[in-house]
Formats: C-alpha cells, structure tokens, sequence
C-alpha cells in the first residue's frame, strides 16, 4: 500500500500559478510512475500529467501541454505539479496517484487509471 497526501490548491485568478505536491509514504519506492488526476465539477476523472522514476518518461494532457510541468524527488517521495497560465477549465479537484508498472510509458496513462490516488486538492480559478 502507498498513501498520498496532497497539497497546494487553492483559489487563483486567471493567468495566475499554483504548484501543487503530493507527499507519498508506505511503499513509496515500488512507485514507478507518479501522477495527476482531476476532476472537474460534472465531469469525469481526466488524466493531466504522469513521470517515471527517472523522469525520463512523461506525459501530458493535451490541454495542460506547454502550461504545466510534472517533477519528482526521489528523496522526498513528493510529486510536483506547476501550473502556470491557469484558465477557468482548470478548476477541479487535483488527485495525486501513483504506479508500479515499469513496461509502459507516460502517455499510457493517458487512457489508463493508476493503481493508487490520494484524496484530492481543490484548485479553483477565478476569471
């Protein structure tokens, strides 16, 4: 089992940032693949962004590319999700989730859910 503790919502004005961290603990080694989630208020659950271990595999969300950018520290076991040039669409609530495959690469979360989710941030942007 891993636990994942998010952090760093809130409320933005359009145009504005936030970075959000999700704190893992438990099997937090056996992680491979670190990521995030949202859901917007109606919607369903979509994929936003997903790195590997080595952070050499990522991926994005079509409507997040070249807005957010995914990190992790390894030491820390914290995942990170800047957010620049925040829109309306963006509110939601964020989850963090974790991984163990190995064998597939960051866009395969693109349609695929992970095996692991924390409770969720709010992210709310204001226009």
């Amino acid at each position: 089992q891993v636990q994942l503790v998010e952090s760093g919502g809130g409320l933005v004005q359009s145009g504005g940032s936030l970075r959000l961290s999700c704190a893992a603990s438990g099997r937090a080694s056996s992680m491979y693949f670190m990521g995030w989630f949202r859901q917007a208020p109606g919607k369903e659950r979509e994929f936003v962004a997903a790195i590997s271990w080595s952070g050499d595999s990522t991926g994005y969300a079509d409507s997040v590319k070249g807005r957010f950018t995914i990190s992790r520290d390894n030491a820390k076991n914290t995942v990170y999700l800047q957010m620049n040039s925040l829109k309306s669409e963006d509110t939601g609530v964020y989850y963090c989730a974790a991984d163990p495959r190995t064998y597939v690469s960051g866009r395969y979360y693109e349609t695929h859910d992970m095996d692991y989710r924390g409770k969720g941030t709010l992210v709310t942007v204001s226009s």
